[in-house]
């Protein structure tokens, strides 16, 4: 019995002596930012230009959890099956993480990943959906990415950098997953509370 009492005793003052861990500790602070996006890339071994934008929730200056999404913006030749002239169209986007180094420093570093999905779909040179091709073909992507960040003032910062995307799960007879894959420059401006 005496053993007994001994162990609930021990067991009830365990979390005493206990320390909570978790991923962020202390006080929290809360920022936040948004802005528009560019990327420079190579989509079917052709120069294409994606625009679209990001944001998010900027935890202690250094964490982001948020959003991005870009939209194919040049005409892109899709790979042709027939005499028609066919269009690539292409948009992705889903969550967005970033890493922050130094983040009150002039210019300083920061790491993204994108993890999300996306879709293609094609039409001919009169902007007519291609028949047979008119729904959506989705994939699931992939963009890691490493940029240097400009403090212009206290609530605007310019980021450029590079990425790469990652394409796979297409099931599409007219491009490949390596088709939409490849090496991005990118421009972001940003604007918040950082």
């Amino acid at each position: 019995m005496r053993y007994a009492i001994l162990i609930l005793l021990a067991v009830l003052t365990l979390p005493v002596f206990a320390q909570e861990q978790t991923l962020i500790s202390g006080d929290i602070e809360s920022g936040g930012f948004g802005g528009p996006a560019i990327k420079i890339t190579s989509i079917n071994g052709e120069n294409a230009v994606l625009v679209g934008g990001r944001g998010g929730w900027i935890i202690n200056h250094s964490f982001v959890l948020g959003g991005a999404g870009y939209g194919l913006v040049t005409n892109v030749n899709a790979k042709k099956t027939d005499s028609i002239h066919q269009y690539l169209e292409m948009g992705y986007g889903g969550l967005n993480l970033e890493y922050i180094a130094s983040s009150d420093d002039l210019i300083h570093l920061s790491i993204e990943l994108l993890v999300g999905g996306g879709g293609i779909r094609y039409k001919d040179e009169n902007n007519d959906e291609f028949e047979n091709h008119h729904t959506m073909n989705g994939f699931f992507v992939l963009e890691p990415g490493a940029h240097a960040n400009l403090n212009v003032t206290k609530f605007f910062r310019i980021a450029c950098g590079v990425s790469y995307r990652y394409i796979s799960g297409l099931q599409s007879l007219l491009s490949t997953n390596a088709d939409l894959s490849g090496p991005s420059a990118v421009l972001t401006l940003k604007f918040g509370k950082f």
